[in-house]
């Protein structure tokens, strides 16, 4: 039996970081990817947008040192660095829409073989909608990454064959960062980037249920 351990989050965090290009204009969605701020490698720019009027965030900030009146889309107090800058909700949401964007990296509930993308509900009655600017994301951005666990709670492939959850976006996603393994997504389906030490490629096929090509 084979022995490995997970990405923690800030793992998971740093290894998304890693694979930013220099001079990237990026858009961290709520939840795990805002970590990925904090992480970039020294000496690389990055320009982090946040859709709520924000070009040019930096990481968090210390503590004791939250300004609430600075603060990401999911309400989270952030910093600004040099040159940075605030705008208004519409021309965000145009930098979006418009392929300003070279990356965003968002979380989700599902995503196919193929990079169909369900991130905003799970299609249970009563359920709030909360698709908020994902759609847009997904679609204007030239690459969509996705920053998640592999798993559900129930221990069930968040990767599938084809999505059950309502869709955010059809064949969007080029990248998948999870808490064991790196993937591409293509036409043809899975790709494998990497793995976490001590999971093998044959476990890591098993625990998805899908073919991934090495």
């Amino acid at each position: 039996m084979s022995s490995y351990q997970k990405r923690s989050k800030e793992e998971l965090a740093k290894r998304v970081a890693e694979d930013i290009h220099d001079g990237a204009y990026v858009n961290l969605g709520i939840g795990q990817p805002t970590l990925v701020a904090n992480h970039i490698p020294a000496g690389r720019e990055v320009i982090l947008q946040s859709e709520n009027g924000i070009l040019g965030m930096g990481p968090a900030p210390a503590a004791g040192s939250e300004d609430y009146d600075l603060i990401n889309a999911g309400k989270q107090p952030v910093t600004l660095l040099p040159g940075g800058a605030y705008f208004h909700h519409a021309d965000s949401f145009a930098m979006m829409r418009g392929g300003h964007l070279d990356i965003c990296v968002l979380g989700a509930f599902q995503v196919s073989a193929t990079g169909d993308l369900a991130n905003w509900s799970t299609g249970e009655p009563g359920a709030i909608p909360a698709v908020g600017g994902a759609m847009d994301l997904a679609i204007g951005a030239k690459q969509t990454w996705l920053m998640m666990d592999l798993l559900t709670k129930k221990g069930e492939s968040k990767i599938v064959q084809q999505c059950s959850y309502p869709l955010t976006g059809i064949g969007c996603v080029k990248r998948i960062y999870t808490d064991l393994a790196t993937l591409e997504c293509t036409p043809e389906g899975l790709k494998l980037v990497d793995l976490v030490p001590g999971l093998t490629h044959a476990e890591l096929e098993q625990l998805v249920g899908l073919p991934i090509q090495a």
